[in-house]
C-alpha cells in the first residue's frame, strides 16, 4: 500500500510475509509500475510497516546517507507474551552473527547497535507493547534487543518468541529532511497491533534523537 509519493521517492506500508527481493518481492512488484525505482532501505519478510524507495539514483544517494548518518528518526512497534527485565531503557552493543543465521547482542562496542524502548502491559489483551526507536539499524537489530530482554517478539520463533499468526514487529513512523524539507510518515495499520495506545505513549517516552 503506498502511503505516499512525489518525484523523488515513494513511501510504502509493506504488509507482513512480503519479501523484499525475490519475483514476488516488494521492489520487484513495484518495478513493474515504475521506470525507474531503488530500494533505500530494508525490513525483513516477517515485518511490517514503512519502507522508502527513490525514483532516481542521486535521491537513493541522499536518502542512504540520512540513513547512514543516523539523521532519520524511526520508530517500531511490536507485542510481546512476556515481561522484559526491565521496562524501559537504551539497549548498546554490537550484534554479532550467530548459528543458523540468527544474530545476538555482543558486550562489544566495535560498531554498536543503540536502540531506546518502552514497553506497556496491556491488561485488556494481555500482550506486552513494545515502543523502539533504534538509532541504528542493523540486521535483526530489535528482534534481538526484545530477545536480550527475556521478552522476544510475539511469533519470532528464531529468537523464542511464542508461537502466533504473523511475527508482531511494525515499522510504525519515520521522520527525516531532504533537501531542506521535513516529513513525517506514520503506516497506522498492521493485523493484531494496537495502535490506539501508540500517540499516547508516545507522548511519554521522551525521546532525544542525538543520544548517545
Amino acid at each position: 500500500m503506498i502511503l505516499f509519493e512525489n518525484d523523488s521517492f515513494i513511501v510504502v506500508n509493506k504488509p507482513n510475509g512480503v519479501e523484499f527481493h525475490g519475483e514476488k518481492g516488494i521492489l520487484n512488484s513495484l518495478r513493474a509500475h515504475y521506470k525507474e525505482l531503488y530500494g533505500v532501505h530494508r525490513l525483513d519478510k516477517e515485518t511490517s510497516g514503512i519502507i522508502l524507495f527513490a525514483k532516481t539514483k542521486e535521491i537513493e544517494k541522499s536518502l542512504k546517507a540520512l540513513f547512514q548518518d543516523k539523521k532519520v528518526q524511526k520508530i517500531y512497534i511490536g507485542l510481546s507474551s512476556s515481561k522484559p527485565k526491565k521496562k524501559m531503557g537504551t539497549v548498546k552493543g554490537d550484534i554479532e552473527k550467530s548459528r543458523n543465521g540468527s544474530y545476538k547482542l555482543s558486550r562489544t562496542f566495535k560498531n554498536p547497535s543503540y536502540t531506546k524502548f518502552l514497553s506497556y502491559f496491556d491488561t485488556k489483551n494481555n500482550h506486552r507493547l513494545y515502543i523502539f526507536a533504534p538509532k541504528t539499524g542493523k540486521t535483526h537489530q530489535l528482534r534481538v534487543v526484545a530477545s536480550s530482554l527475556g521478552a522476544s517478539i510475539l511469533g519470532d520463533e528464531r529468537y523464542g518468541g511464542s508461537s502466533s499468526d504473523r511475527m508482531y514487529l511494525h515499522a510504525y513512523k519515520i521522520k527525516f529532511t531532504l533537501n531542506s524539507q521535513e516529513f513525517e510518515f506514520i503506516a497506522a495499520n498492521s493485523d493484531g497491533i494496537y495502535f490506539k495506545q501508540i500517540e499516547e505513549l508516545l507522548g511519554q517516552f521522551e525521546i532525544d534523537w542525538a543520544y548517545l
